[in-house]
Protein backbone atom coordinates (compact mmCIF):
# COMPACT_ATOMS: atom_id res chain seq x y z
CA UNK A 1 0.00 0.00 0.00
CA UNK A 2 3.49 2.31 0.29
CA UNK A 3 2.67 3.29 -3.26
CA UNK A 4 -0.52 4.07 -3.38
CA UNK A 5 -0.20 6.12 -0.57
CA UNK A 6 3.04 8.16 -1.71
CA UNK A 7 0.64 8.40 -5.27
CA UNK A 8 -2.59 9.51 -3.35
CA UNK A 9 -0.81 12.23 -1.40
CA UNK A 10 1.32 13.86 -4.37
CA UNK A 11 -1.20 13.44 -7.08
CA UNK A 12 -3.51 16.20 -6.06
CA UNK A 13 -0.59 18.72 -5.86
CA UNK A 14 0.32 17.28 -9.22
CA UNK A 15 -3.02 18.08 -10.21
CA UNK A 16 -3.09 21.37 -9.00
CA UNK A 17 0.26 22.66 -10.83
CA UNK A 18 -0.84 21.12 -13.83
CA UNK A 19 2.44 18.85 -13.95
CA UNK A 20 4.16 16.00 -12.30
CA UNK A 21 5.79 12.57 -13.44
CA UNK A 22 5.29 9.55 -11.36
CA UNK A 23 7.98 6.29 -11.68
CA UNK A 24 6.37 3.36 -9.68
CA UNK A 25 8.49 0.14 -9.85
CA UNK A 26 7.39 -3.11 -11.19
CA UNK A 27 8.88 -6.57 -12.14
CA UNK A 28 9.09 -9.03 -14.16
CA UNK A 29 7.83 -11.21 -11.98
CA UNK A 30 4.87 -8.24 -11.82
CA UNK A 31 4.73 -8.62 -15.62
CA UNK A 32 5.36 -12.37 -16.42
CA UNK A 33 5.15 -14.32 -12.52
CA UNK A 34 7.57 -16.12 -11.17
CA UNK A 35 7.17 -19.49 -9.04
CA UNK A 36 6.53 -19.06 -5.33
CA UNK A 37 6.46 -15.75 -5.42
CA UNK A 38 2.69 -15.00 -5.75
CA UNK A 39 2.80 -12.06 -2.93
CA UNK A 40 5.96 -10.33 -4.83
CA UNK A 41 4.00 -10.58 -7.85
CA UNK A 42 0.79 -9.70 -7.18
CA UNK A 43 2.40 -6.48 -5.11
CA UNK A 44 4.75 -5.97 -8.62
CA UNK A 45 1.73 -6.40 -10.92
CA UNK A 46 -0.75 -3.91 -8.66
CA UNK A 47 1.88 -1.15 -9.61
CA UNK A 48 0.62 -1.57 -13.44
CA UNK A 49 -2.95 -0.82 -12.96
CA UNK A 50 -2.33 1.97 -10.58
CA UNK A 51 -0.06 3.80 -12.87
CA UNK A 52 -2.33 3.26 -15.63
CA UNK A 53 -5.70 4.88 -13.54
CA UNK A 54 -3.14 7.32 -12.48
CA UNK A 55 -1.77 8.21 -15.95
CA UNK A 56 -5.56 8.13 -17.26
CA UNK A 57 -6.85 10.55 -14.51
CA UNK A 58 -3.32 12.65 -14.64
CA UNK A 59 -3.69 13.14 -18.36
CA UNK A 60 -5.72 16.20 -18.17
CA UNK A 61 -3.50 17.97 -15.95
CA UNK A 62 -0.12 16.94 -17.91
CA UNK A 63 0.13 14.19 -15.21
CA UNK A 64 1.92 11.41 -16.62
CA UNK A 65 2.54 7.92 -14.96
CA UNK A 66 4.75 5.42 -15.93
CA UNK A 67 6.19 2.02 -14.53
CA UNK A 68 9.96 1.25 -14.26
CA UNK A 69 10.44 -2.76 -14.99
CA UNK A 70 14.09 -2.95 -14.17
CA UNK A 71 16.36 -5.57 -13.65
CA UNK A 72 20.29 -5.17 -11.79
CA UNK A 73 22.00 -6.34 -9.78
CA UNK A 74 22.25 -4.99 -6.46
CA UNK A 75 22.88 -6.06 -2.97
CA UNK A 76 20.36 -8.00 -3.17
CA UNK A 77 21.82 -10.01 -5.33
CA UNK A 78 24.40 -11.17 -2.82
CA UNK A 79 24.33 -15.23 -1.79
CA UNK A 80 23.38 -15.66 -5.93
CA UNK A 81 25.95 -16.81 -8.28
CA UNK A 82 25.88 -14.15 -11.10
CA UNK A 83 29.03 -15.18 -12.68
CA UNK A 84 27.48 -15.35 -15.77
CA UNK A 85 25.01 -12.20 -16.04
CA UNK A 86 26.59 -9.51 -17.97
CA UNK A 87 26.71 -6.57 -16.69
CA UNK A 88 23.91 -5.23 -14.75
CA UNK A 89 25.14 -2.65 -12.39
CA UNK A 90 21.89 0.00 -11.41
CA UNK A 91 23.65 2.67 -13.00
CA UNK A 92 22.44 1.26 -16.58
CA UNK A 93 18.60 1.37 -15.07
CA UNK A 94 19.23 5.11 -13.15
CA UNK A 95 19.45 7.08 -16.89
CA UNK A 96 16.19 5.23 -17.52
CA UNK A 97 14.13 6.24 -14.38
CA UNK A 98 15.42 9.99 -14.52
CA UNK A 99 14.37 10.45 -18.30
CA UNK A 100 10.95 8.56 -16.79
CA UNK A 101 10.83 11.33 -13.94
CA UNK A 102 12.03 14.21 -16.27
CA UNK A 103 9.26 16.87 -17.63
CA UNK A 104 10.99 16.03 -21.39
CA UNK A 105 9.17 12.30 -20.91
CA UNK A 106 7.11 12.03 -23.56
CA UNK A 107 5.31 8.70 -22.55
CA UNK A 108 2.07 8.12 -19.84
CA UNK A 109 0.90 4.73 -19.32
CA UNK A 110 3.63 2.57 -20.32
CA UNK A 111 6.19 0.29 -18.50
CA UNK A 112 9.84 0.20 -20.03
CA UNK A 113 12.08 -2.31 -19.09
CA UNK A 114 15.58 -1.50 -18.02
CA UNK A 115 18.06 -4.95 -17.80
CA UNK A 116 21.49 -5.36 -18.57
CA UNK A 117 21.78 -2.15 -21.31
CA UNK A 118 18.29 -2.71 -22.92
CA UNK A 119 15.58 -0.67 -22.68
CA UNK A 120 12.21 -1.89 -24.23
CA UNK A 121 8.53 -1.05 -23.79
CA UNK A 122 6.49 -3.90 -22.21
CA UNK A 123 2.74 -3.76 -22.92
CA UNK A 124 -0.09 -6.02 -22.89
CA UNK A 125 -1.90 -6.77 -26.33
CA UNK A 126 -4.92 -8.77 -27.82
CA UNK A 127 -4.66 -11.13 -30.83
CA UNK A 128 -8.11 -10.16 -33.51
CA UNK A 129 -10.36 -13.15 -31.34
CA UNK A 130 -13.14 -14.29 -32.51
CA UNK A 131 -17.12 -13.34 -32.34
CA UNK A 132 -19.84 -15.47 -32.19
CA UNK A 133 -23.44 -14.11 -31.42
CA UNK A 134 -23.31 -17.08 -28.68
CA UNK A 135 -21.08 -19.81 -27.25
CA UNK A 136 -21.05 -22.95 -25.81
CA UNK A 137 -17.65 -24.74 -23.48
CA UNK A 138 -17.62 -26.55 -26.93
CA UNK A 139 -17.27 -23.56 -29.14
CA UNK A 140 -14.67 -22.00 -26.85
CA UNK A 141 -12.73 -25.40 -27.17
CA UNK A 142 -12.85 -25.37 -30.66
CA UNK A 143 -12.14 -21.88 -31.24
CA UNK A 144 -9.02 -22.17 -29.21
CA UNK A 145 -6.30 -21.94 -31.63
CA UNK A 146 -8.25 -18.88 -33.38
CA UNK A 147 -8.02 -16.74 -30.08
CA UNK A 148 -4.82 -17.48 -29.51
CA UNK A 149 -3.66 -16.79 -33.31
CA UNK A 150 -0.52 -14.20 -33.46
CA UNK A 151 0.53 -15.09 -36.88
CA UNK A 152 1.29 -14.24 -40.16
CA UNK A 153 -2.71 -15.45 -40.82
CA UNK A 154 -4.06 -13.10 -38.23
CA UNK A 155 -1.34 -10.49 -38.27
CA UNK A 156 -3.28 -7.94 -36.16
CA UNK A 157 -1.87 -8.22 -32.41
CA UNK A 158 -4.19 -5.13 -31.11
CA UNK A 159 -2.04 -2.55 -28.52
CA UNK A 160 -4.68 -0.50 -27.10
CA UNK A 161 -2.09 1.51 -25.23
CA UNK A 162 -3.23 4.13 -22.28
CA UNK A 163 -6.90 4.33 -23.45
CA UNK A 164 -7.08 0.42 -23.89
CA UNK A 165 -9.80 0.00 -21.77
CA UNK A 166 -12.39 2.22 -23.81
CA UNK A 167 -10.87 1.01 -27.44
CA UNK A 168 -11.02 -2.51 -26.33
CA UNK A 169 -14.84 -2.41 -25.85
CA UNK A 170 -15.17 -0.51 -28.79
CA UNK A 171 -13.44 -2.77 -30.90
CA UNK A 172 -15.22 -5.73 -29.33
CA UNK A 173 -18.47 -4.31 -30.06
CA UNK A 174 -17.63 -3.45 -33.26
CA UNK A 175 -16.85 -6.84 -33.81
CA UNK A 176 -20.41 -8.41 -32.42
CA UNK A 177 -21.71 -5.51 -34.97
CA UNK A 178 -20.04 -6.86 -38.05
CA UNK A 179 -17.38 -4.38 -38.28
Amino acid sequence: MGAFHVVQAAFGPMCDQNFGRIVLTSSIGGVYGNNRCVNYGAAKSGMIGLSNVAALEGEPFNVKSNVIVPSAVTRMAEGIDISQYPPMDPELVAPVVAWMAHEACSVSGEMIASIAGRVAQVFLAETRGVYRPSWTMEDVAEACAAVHDKGADNPQVLDFGLHGHVDHITYSFAMARGG
